[in-house]
């Protein structure tokens, strides 16, 4: 190791240790006869002394160090002057006097500082994103997030929960949003697509007799995005076999409250308030409504309808998806009065905002070619969207159910960022364009032509 403390450790136990320290130039104060500089590193902030005696030279490269430069010092710990402590900060009592002082690095000109309130636009900040990312306030909220997905994974693994990974490259099953397409160089003139959901592979999971499965999964929407969407999103997916409505959600209210309270010290009240989707429409206007008292207001809301009707289409159309079961007592209405029929299906609100969502899922093969006939799917079309499920159904599928959680969006809610981007060490903007990378970008005729794809310029409009 390059250094012996981190720029966050250092307290009165320390003094007169001969200690190494590295991390970036905060800030560099000439004060004539003495330079103080704030060396500061992902755990905090250490004060550094520079005398010209006993060691000139060392004075005087302090006089060069810049904002952010990458530094190494070695030196001595010391309390600070009476009246210069600064109470804010664990290492606030004492001091480093520079001993000797290596530059690791150099840096050009900062685009903003490195603080919280800072004017840069966003544009600017994710051009520059490494920047951004050193401010306290993104650091806190990466930091964050670290946390909580160690909370859920700790809680899950205590429930016999299996972490499972499942493909990246996939079949296209466009039922939902657009797919993002994948082509294959093996195979040419085909195609994966990225998953939009674990859906299909966690189903054939409790198939395969997994019983309890979860993975903070990666998953890709070619749609429109706003603030509290992206086009590549992180969910923690959650199955269970054998389960009905009421073991899936008091589980992820147990899960909820225990990450609550490990992360944030919080305790989270359960369970959590009910409200059926025609009463939140009719009281509130809205599925995601915000009631109730209280940065943490939960509630579900259930009894969503099974299907809603397509006016540009003529058609109906899943709520959710075609795999969400119905309500057992309303299975009659399919054949009689399909818009009254209700689904087997929950979303968890939080303060007005929608951050997990779920259903118990069609396990039987006839129930599901059902649905299809009812959402003007084929038998040829299902088979060939998702032919690979229906077999499996076909050899013992037991009664399963689930729920995913947006981890961006449940972030940006409990750190009070705007937008799920600064929850996101990587994300792109609006248009889906990653300034920091330039991506997505131009590729050489070469490459296309190695996956047997031809460009054909846009016409002129």
């Amino acid at each position: 190791m390059l250094r012996t403390h981190t720029c966050g450790q250092l307290t009165e136990a320390d003094i007169k240790k001969e200690v190494i320290i590295c991390g970036w130039v905060q800030a560099r104060r000439d004060h004539g006869k003495i330079i103080f500089i704030d060396l500061r590193d992902r755990y905090g902030i250490t004060q550094v002394v520079f005398f010209p005696k006993p060691n000139p030279a060392v004075y005087e490269q302090a006089k060069k160090l810049g904002s952010e430069f990458v530094l190494k010092i070695r030196g001595t710990v010391g309390m600070r002057p009476k009246g210069t402590e600064n109470p804010k900060i664990p290492t606030g009592l004492v001091e480093v006097f520079a001993l000797e002082v290596e530059i690791l690095n150099t840096s050009m000109e900062l685009a903003f500082s490195i603080e919280d309130d800072i004017e840069a636009g966003e544009e600017t900040r994710l051009l520059h994103r490494y920047l951004d990312l050193r401010r306290p306030k993104m650091l806190k909220r990466i930091s964050l997030r670290h946390k909580f997905n160690q909370a859920l994974r700790s809680y899950l693994n205590k429930q016999d929960f299996l972490e499972i990974e499942t493909p990246f490259l996939t079949k296209s099953t466009p039922e939902g949003s657009r797919d993002y397409l994948v082509p294959s160089r093996l195979n040419p003139n085909k195609f994966y697509a990225l998953p939009q959901s674990p859906q299909l592979f966690k189903q054939i999971l409790m198939v395969s007799g997994m019983d309890r499965y979860y993975q903070i999964a990666r998953c890709f929407r070619d749609e429109d995005l706003r603030k509290d969407r992206q086009p590549e999103f992180t969910q923690l997916d959650m199955e269970m076999s054998f389960v009905e409505e009421e073991d899936v959600m008091t589980l992820a209210e147990n899960l909820i409250a225990a990450a609550f309270k490990e992360v944030l010290g919080i305790e989270i009240a359960t369970p959590f308030l009910r409200i059926p989707y025609k009463e939140a429409m009719a009281k509130h206007g809205s599925d995601k409504p915000d009631v109730g008292q209280g940065d943490y207001r939960f509630l579900w809301v259930v009894d969503f309808p099974l299907f809603e009707y397509n006016n540009d289409e003529k058609r109906w159309q899943a709520c959710h998806h075609p795999f969400t079961s119905p309500k057992l007592e309303d299975i009659p209405l399919l054949d009689s009065d399909i818009g009254a029929t209700r689904a087997r299906a929950y979303d968890l609100v939080l303060n007005g905002q929608e951050i997990a969502g779920g259903s118990i899922r069609i396990h039987s093969p006839q129930l599901q070619a059902k649905i299809f006939k009812t959402l003007g799917i084929s038998d040829e079309d299902a088979e060939k969207k998702f032919g690979f499920l229906l077999r499996a159904f076909k050899y013992g599928a037991p009664p399963h159910g689930g729920i995913a959680f947006g981890l961006d969006r449940l972030c940006a809610i409990v750190t009070g960022a705007e937008s799920i981007r600064d929850v996101i060490a990587f994300p792109k903007t609006q248009k889906g364009i990653c300034p920091l990378s330039d991506a997505p970008s131009s590729v050489e005729d070469a490459q296309l032509k190695e996956v047997y794809i031809k460009m054909i310029e846009e016409e002129k409009k």
